[in-house]
């Protein structure tokens, strides 16, 4: 059984679920429109560029969790779901997905997204795993704080070696699909990189290391 390992923003899905959620609290005036939204595009600018804070951006990302319940959380999503996320659904994707699970593989996303953004979005893509950046609960309440080791860059390597150690798996015949050269060290580790969609700097790379280069738009 191998891996079949995906990013999520700008590769399963057509954008960025983490910005649309900082869209999505916009437009429903849960944070101040035009502080946060200016902050939200600088950060994904900067996520673009390859320069991303992620640990700013997190709790920068996070803080407005910590303003509701979980039941309020969880109503607030179904609605970002069905307004955002649906319409970045690929049909594509979908099918790429489906040929990997028909294959026998083991599904995963790997995103450096928070785990409250990304968790529904990989069950409603049948997705056997999620391996996301996480935040902080203390009795049953987002504290606004993540924690643990951010799943972006080489963190990502690191979290999903740790993975791997804990479910006795390995990299045998494993694929990579990602859009962004932030993804360069983990592409650089599996077996299958795949470039979907890419950005031009990892367009270039993968033009020159001789990987797949793919659309799903």
């Amino acid at each position: 059984m191998a891996l079949a390992i995906f990013d999520l923003d700008n590769t399963l899905l057509g954008g960025d679920s983490d910005h649309a959620w900082g869209e999505f609290l916009t437009s429903e005036g849960i944070v101040d429109s035009a502080e946060f939204q200016q902050q939200n595009d600088e950060f994904y600018r900067q996520y673009q560029q390859g320069g991303l804070d992620i640990h700013a951006y997190l709790s920068f990302a996070l803080a407005p969790l910590s303003r509701f319940s979980s039941a309020e959380l969880n109503k607030l999503h179904q609605t970002f779901m069905a307004k955002y996320i649906a319409p970045l659904r690929l049909p594509k994707a979908d099918a790429l997905i489906k040929q990997h699970r028909d294959a026998g593989d083991f599904l995963m996303i790997i995103t450096a997204t928070n785990s409250f953004v990304t968790a529904p979005i990989a069950a409603a893509l049948g997705i056997d795993t999620l391996l996301a950046s996480e935040a902080e609960i203390i009795d049953g309440r987002y504290t606004g704080k993540p924690t643990g080791t951010p799943c972006f860059q080489s963190g990502k390597v690191q979290r999903l070696e740790e993975w791997l150690a804990a479910n006795n798996k390995n990299l045998d015949g494993s694929y990579f699909y990602s859009d962004s050269h932030n993804d360069l060290p983990l592409l650089k580790v599996v077996d299958k990189p795949v470039a979907v969609d890419p950005d031009d700097k990892l367009r270039d790379y993968a033009v020159e290391a001789g990987w797949p280069v793919i659309s799903l738009r």
